[in-house]
Protein backbone atom coordinates (compact mmCIF):
# COMPACT_ATOMS: atom_id res chain seq x y z
CA UNK A 1 0.00 0.00 0.00
CA UNK A 2 3.04 2.23 0.17
CA UNK A 3 3.21 5.32 -1.99
CA UNK A 4 5.00 4.38 -5.22
CA UNK A 5 7.14 7.45 -5.97
CA UNK A 6 8.43 9.95 -3.43
CA UNK A 7 7.86 13.64 -3.97
CA UNK A 8 8.61 16.85 -2.08
CA UNK A 9 5.76 16.15 0.35
CA UNK A 10 7.46 12.91 1.37
CA UNK A 11 10.71 14.77 1.93
CA UNK A 12 8.92 17.29 4.15
CA UNK A 13 7.36 14.52 6.24
CA UNK A 14 10.71 12.76 6.67
CA UNK A 15 12.30 16.02 7.83
CA UNK A 16 9.48 16.60 10.32
CA UNK A 17 9.91 13.07 11.66
CA UNK A 18 13.61 13.77 12.14
CA UNK A 19 12.84 17.02 13.93
CA UNK A 20 10.51 15.23 16.35
CA UNK A 21 13.23 12.67 17.13
CA UNK A 22 15.43 15.53 18.38
CA UNK A 23 12.88 16.75 20.93
CA UNK A 24 14.47 16.50 24.40
CA UNK A 25 12.11 14.04 26.08
CA UNK A 26 11.91 11.92 22.95
CA UNK A 27 15.71 11.80 22.68
CA UNK A 28 16.02 10.84 26.37
CA UNK A 29 13.43 8.08 25.94
CA UNK A 30 15.10 6.71 22.82
CA UNK A 31 18.50 6.78 24.53
CA UNK A 32 17.18 4.93 27.60
CA UNK A 33 15.54 2.20 25.51
CA UNK A 34 18.55 1.81 23.22
CA UNK A 35 20.91 1.60 26.19
CA UNK A 36 18.90 -0.43 28.72
CA UNK A 37 16.22 -2.56 27.04
CA UNK A 38 17.64 -5.94 25.97
CA UNK A 39 14.94 -8.55 26.61
CA UNK A 40 16.17 -12.15 26.67
CA UNK A 41 12.80 -13.74 27.41
CA UNK A 42 9.15 -13.08 26.69
CA UNK A 43 8.75 -12.21 30.39
CA UNK A 44 11.45 -9.53 30.03
CA UNK A 45 9.72 -8.11 26.96
CA UNK A 46 6.27 -8.07 28.56
CA UNK A 47 7.52 -6.67 31.87
CA UNK A 48 8.38 -3.30 30.31
CA UNK A 49 4.74 -2.88 29.24
CA UNK A 50 3.64 -2.74 32.89
CA UNK A 51 3.25 0.74 34.42
CA UNK A 52 5.49 -0.07 37.38
CA UNK A 53 8.48 -0.94 35.19
CA UNK A 54 11.16 1.79 35.44
CA UNK A 55 11.42 2.05 31.63
CA UNK A 56 7.68 1.88 30.89
CA UNK A 57 7.28 5.58 30.08
CA UNK A 58 10.29 5.59 27.77
CA UNK A 59 9.16 2.36 26.13
CA UNK A 60 5.64 3.66 25.49
CA UNK A 61 6.94 6.91 24.03
CA UNK A 62 9.50 5.22 21.82
CA UNK A 63 7.37 2.29 20.64
CA UNK A 64 4.33 4.45 19.92
CA UNK A 65 6.47 7.03 18.08
CA UNK A 66 7.94 4.44 15.74
CA UNK A 67 4.58 2.77 15.23
CA UNK A 68 3.15 6.14 14.20
CA UNK A 69 6.05 6.82 11.83
CA UNK A 70 5.91 3.37 10.24
CA UNK A 71 2.14 3.62 9.99
CA UNK A 72 2.60 6.55 7.61
CA UNK A 73 4.45 4.20 5.26
CA UNK A 74 2.09 1.26 5.70
CA UNK A 75 -0.92 3.46 4.95
CA UNK A 76 0.73 5.10 1.95
CA UNK A 77 1.04 8.60 3.40
CA UNK A 78 4.80 8.61 2.73
CA UNK A 79 7.01 6.60 0.43
CA UNK A 80 8.23 3.66 2.52
CA UNK A 81 11.69 3.30 0.99
CA UNK A 82 12.45 7.01 1.33
CA UNK A 83 11.28 6.92 4.94
CA UNK A 84 13.40 3.88 5.74
CA UNK A 85 16.57 5.42 4.31
CA UNK A 86 16.86 7.53 7.45
CA UNK A 87 14.43 6.01 9.97
CA UNK A 88 15.59 2.50 10.75
CA UNK A 89 16.07 3.04 14.47
CA UNK A 90 12.56 1.83 15.23
CA UNK A 91 13.46 -1.49 13.65
CA UNK A 92 16.22 -1.88 16.21
CA UNK A 93 13.51 -1.83 18.89
CA UNK A 94 11.33 -4.17 16.82
CA UNK A 95 14.23 -6.59 16.33
CA UNK A 96 14.69 -6.73 20.11
CA UNK A 97 11.05 -7.65 20.70
CA UNK A 98 10.48 -9.66 17.53
CA UNK A 99 11.07 -13.07 19.17
CA UNK A 100 8.57 -12.08 21.86
CA UNK A 101 6.05 -10.08 19.86
CA UNK A 102 3.33 -12.73 20.24
CA UNK A 103 3.63 -12.49 24.03
CA UNK A 104 3.57 -8.68 23.90
CA UNK A 105 0.48 -8.75 21.69
CA UNK A 106 -1.24 -11.23 24.00
CA UNK A 107 -0.45 -9.05 27.03
CA UNK A 108 -1.21 -5.66 25.49
CA UNK A 109 -2.77 -5.35 22.04
CA UNK A 110 -2.94 -7.54 18.94
CA UNK A 111 -1.83 -4.45 16.98
CA UNK A 112 1.45 -3.99 18.88
CA UNK A 113 4.36 -3.48 16.47
CA UNK A 114 2.28 -4.24 13.39
CA UNK A 115 3.59 -1.18 11.50
CA UNK A 116 7.21 -1.96 12.38
CA UNK A 117 6.61 -5.54 11.31
CA UNK A 118 5.18 -4.27 8.01
CA UNK A 119 8.21 -2.12 7.14
CA UNK A 120 10.51 -4.94 8.26
CA UNK A 121 8.85 -7.31 5.79
CA UNK A 122 7.61 -5.07 2.97
CA UNK A 123 10.50 -2.70 2.31
CA UNK A 124 13.85 -3.59 0.83
CA UNK A 125 15.69 -1.38 3.30
CA UNK A 126 13.68 -2.74 6.23
CA UNK A 127 14.51 -6.36 5.34
CA UNK A 128 18.22 -5.52 5.07
CA UNK A 129 18.22 -3.58 8.33
CA UNK A 130 16.49 -6.40 10.16
CA UNK A 131 19.20 -8.85 9.10
CA UNK A 132 21.83 -6.50 10.47
CA UNK A 133 19.90 -5.77 13.67
CA UNK A 134 19.10 -9.44 14.37
CA UNK A 135 22.80 -10.31 14.16
CA UNK A 136 23.78 -7.33 16.33
CA UNK A 137 21.18 -8.19 18.96
CA UNK A 138 22.14 -11.88 19.06
CA UNK A 139 25.77 -10.89 19.61
CA UNK A 140 24.90 -8.37 22.32
CA UNK A 141 22.54 -10.73 24.16
CA UNK A 142 25.19 -13.46 24.12
CA UNK A 143 27.52 -11.19 26.10
CA UNK A 144 24.95 -9.98 28.64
Amino acid sequence: MSKEQPDHHDAAVVLQIYDLRRETVMRESRDAINREFWPKTADDAVAITRPEHPLNRQYRQTASYWEMVYGFARQGAVNAELLMESNGEGLLLFARVEPHVAAIRAATSPRAFRNAEWVANHTEIGRAQMETFRARIAKTLATR
